[in-house]
């Protein structure tokens, strides 16, 4: 039996006004889902828009600026 249908099975046994609860919290899982989804999408178009994204940097240079030369 796989967890989703373990999930369904154990949806049987939970109280009628506890189902609100796990509703909420799966409506949630999913939601956060797609947020993500939306803030990464939104990264990668503005990477790909960067144009100094093909700057490169020596190790030296990256030590200076960080105050770690």
């Amino acid at each position: 039996m796989s967890n989703k249908e373990r999930v369904i099975a154990l949806l049987d046994h939970i109280p009628e006004y506890k189902i609100g609860y796990v509703l909420a919290y799966v409506q949630g899982l999913t939601a956060d889902e797609d947020a993500d989804d939306a803030f990464c999408e939104q990264l990668y178009e503005r990477y790909k828009n960067d144009p100094e994204k093909d700057e490169s940097f020596t190790l030296e240079e990256c030590k200076r600026e960080w105050g770690l030369a």
